[in-house]
């Protein structure tokens, strides 16, 4: 993973901590400037969460201890005084001009962008590719907005290889999770993580033998928890803002660089199949 922003990262693991975690990780947030100026007991104090609960916060976030986040916290505040895209506020308000809300729009978009690309994870994208290029058959899986994601990741693959499928019924979906076996690859997309049905099909998948990829904000979820590859977005969606576009970008985004790293893989193969699937569709064009 890349050197990531510790903003993020309580966002990433936000719905992972206990309900003094999340008291401390919303103070955190919404007093980022002021943290790298406080000794452990200040924060305790103005947070109302013990020092010993805020050391295992910071171990939880992957650091050795306080100071190292200090160190974290003052870094990633640099880096958004040199990050034009997080100056600007992108809450849209009744008021703001078409082209104040155009603005916002995208900046929003590519801030989710940014970072999702800060979240990557080589190793297990690599480990990813490597399972779909050898697995007999790839299946797409998503509920509600995300089965819009799951669709696009199939039409995508499926101009290189015949074997993407995607479900669109949840009731068919968690049947052919069931009927999954080792040489299959499901990937899974919900930014919760916490979508019933998209829990069952990852655990019915998992359980089947599948190798299962989830496509999340969340490292921590119910779903992940089956995953054997999990493939953070950074869009963060509010309660109101189901299927937001920003989240949909970074989903495809993820599945962009899946497509395109299978595709360098497997060049000449999926150059012909373009090829071929192109020609197929050229009818279809006035």
């Amino acid at each position: 993973m890349n050197n990531v922003d510790v903003f993020d990262r309580i966002s990433t693991l936000y719905n992972s901590f206990t309900k003094s975690e999340k008291r401390l990780a919303d103070y955190i947030l919404k007093e980022r400037d002021q943290i790298m100026f406080m000794s452990i007991t200040e924060l305790a104090e103005k947070s109302k969460v013990g020092e010993s609960g805020i050391f295992r916060f910071c171990k939880n976030l992957g650091l050795k201890g306080y100071q190292e986040f200090k160190i974290s916290v003052a870094q990633s505040i640099n880096s958004e005084e040199n990050d034009t895209t997080r100056n600007i506020d992108t809450e849209i308000l009744l008021n703001d001009s078409l082209e104040v809300l155009a603005g916002k729009v995208k900046q929003t978009n590519i801030s989710a962008l940014d970072q999702t690309y800060n979240l990557l994870d080589y190793e297990d994208l690599d480990k990813a590719v490597e399972k779909i290029i050898t697995a007999d058959r790839i299946r797409f899986f998503g509920i509600g907005s995300s089965l819009i994601t799951a669709m696009e990741g199939q039409n995508k693959f499926l101009r290189v290889t015949n074997k993407a499928e995607v479900i669109i019924d949840s009731h068919f979906q968690v049947m052919t999770a069931a009927q999954m076996n080792e040489k299959e690859v499901a990937i899974i997309i919900s930014y919760s993580g916490q979508t019933k049905d998209s829990i069952e099909v990852a655990r019915m998948a998992k359980e089947s033998g599948a190798f299962v990829i989830a496509i999340t904000r969340f490292s921590k979820s119910p779903m992940t928890a089956y995953a054997d590859v999990t493939l953070l977005c950074g869009a963060n969606e509010g309660p109101l803002q189901g299927g937001s576009l920003s989240a949909k970008i970074s989903q495809l985004y993820l599945l962009d660089v899946l497509y395109f790293e299978y595709f360098k893989k497997t060049f000449e193969v999926s150059k012909e199949n373009k090829e071929k699937t192109a020609r197929a569709v050229a009818d279809k064009l006035v």
